[in-house]
């Protein structure tokens, strides 16, 4: 989708939501006012910024789609045709994110667009979630989870129960302060359990290693548990 496309998709979502969601159109109008004055060119010179309105107007649609159906009924059957992860976005996460007051959303979107969002562990975390698939495990990935709710990763497994993981490499002096900041921010938007994997890129198959802990810990962690893997 080229920029004027986006902008043009931004605008139509924002008609559509005004009679279905009222706080999603919050939510879009103050994206809007964010890339409004961005000239085309300029904007598809920041393939981040491009990659989240991508993912927003992807989440937008699907959001409105089931908003939309005429009942509670057809609404249950569509989430049915979702995978584990799918359902946790669109029926908890998303949803929590429109109608709440994102207080990280503003700085984020400010340093996204100054090209100063720097993912450190990126490929990392694109390592696992190949070697996920590869275990015939399934996750999903989104901007809005990453940066305000300290999720790089939702995981699911055999028992289909999506865990929220987030992945660091930080050094010992910075792990508590880093742990604590990740389990406020999950506990704030209620998010039930969650897995905080950090690795030493020097050890030998560490990808392999956070896989099997995120798996197994999809199917088996407790709610109200937030783990400390190192």
């Amino acid at each position: 989708m080229q920029a004027k496309q986006i902008k043009d998709k931004l605008n139509l979502l924002i008609e559509q939501a005004s009679g279905i969601d009222p706080n999603l159109t919050v939510k879009l109008r103050e994206i809007n006012r964010w890339i409004r004055h961005i000239k085309l060119g300029s904007l598809t010179s920041k393939p981040i910024v491009v990659a989240f309105l991508l993912e927003v107007i992807t989440d937008s649609k699907v959001w409105l789609a089931i908003k939309s159906l005429p009942s509670e009924e057809d609404q249950k059957l569509q989430f049915e045709q979702m995978t584990a992860n799918e359902r946790y976005w669109y029926g908890c996460l998303f949803p929590k994110w429109i109608n709440a007051t994102d207080t990280k959303f503003y700085i984020w979107k400010k340093k996204m667009m100054a090209g100063e969002f720097n993912q450190a562990d990126s490929d990392i975390i694109k390592y696992i979630a190949q070697d996920i698939v590869h275990h015939e495990g399934d996750f999903w990935r989104r901007y809005i989870a990453d940066l305000s709710m300290a999720t790089d990763l939702i995981v699911s497994n055999h028992q289909n129960k999506p865990l929220c993981i987030q992945v660091t490499s930080v050094s010992e002096e910075f792990h508590s302060k880093k742990y604590q900041n990740w389990q406020n921010a999950l506990q704030l938007w209620e998010i039930e359990r969650g897995l905080f994997l950090s690795y030493n890129p020097k050890e030998h198959d560490f990808i392999n290693q956070l896989v099997n802990v995120a798996l197994y810990n999809s199917d088996h962690l407790a709610a109200g548990k937030y783990v400390n893997f190192s």
